[in-house]
């Protein structure tokens, strides 16, 4: 194998970070190894998984790396601008997901405040989309999931896809949100069909369906308010 630059498609398939990733999730690789995927390229004397423990060894592991400057990454043999850019990126994403708090979470208190959550997102969408917002105890999003796409129909849309992400979540509750092309968020007797066995099946879980938003063109309709749920 040419030393000129080694990337980590040089390495055997089982020895790959990339691969591993992909077949066994972040969890399994090395610290070295997830830099040695963002470097992607050693040099002409190291590999990149050479050069990613030479640079954790140098930083004496993560906690110096995480504050390093980029003139401390740089004057790294092998590591160039590019490159320290590169880590910094993620140490900084990284810095960022640590600090979210709850209070950095949208609040739903009314029908409006879900609406104008997924307004300029979905009223101009071509086709129907089943979304559903995920709540915790506070009625802060968690999570939003796009459920189905297409035209609503309770056979289609199946309470065990919206719960069964309710439960992965530990969510206390749900609200379920979907829109009409055509700009009128007038319910039809899907929508209420839905709405009704997804309450149904919420009762029976223990895990509440808050409300059914059908979201037009800058308007709509609420199916709690309309006395549905």
């Amino acid at each position: 194998m040419s030393t000129n630059s080694l990337m980590i498609k040089d390495f055997p398939q089982d020895e790959r970070p990339r691969e591993r990733f992909i077949q066994h999730g972040p969890q399994s690789l090395s610290n070295h190894e997830l830099i040695a995927i963002l470097l992607r390229t050693g040099t002409r004397q190291e590999s990149v998984l050479q050069l990613s423990n030479r640079l954790l060894t140098h930083f004496e592991g993560l906690r110096l790396l995480k504050s390093a400057t980029l003139e401390e990454i740089t004057s790294i043999n092998g590591i160039g601008s590019a490159k320290a850019i590169q880590i910094l990126a993620a140490v900084e994403i990284g810095r960022r997901i640590s600090n979210l708090s709850y209070n950095d979470r949208y609040v739903i208190r009314s029908p409006e405040d879900g609406a104008n959550y997924v307004m300029n997102d979905m009223r101009f969408l071509s086709q129907e989309h089943f979304v559903c917002l995920y709540l915790n105890t506070k009625n802060q999003v968690i999570h939003k999931q796009t459920i189905f796409i297409g035209s609503l129909n309770a056979s289609i849309v199946h309470p065990r896809e919206v719960y069964r992400e309710a439960l992965k979540r530990s969510a206390a509750s749900i609200i379920a949100l979907h829109n009409h092309p055509s700009g009128d968020p007038t319910p039809s007797r899907e929508d209420i069909e839905v709405t009704k066995r997804l309450v149904e099946c919420g009762k029976i879980i223990g895990i509440d369906l808050l409300d059914h938003l059908i979201i037009g063109e800058n308007k709509f309709v609420s199916l709690k308010e309309k006395g549905y749920l």
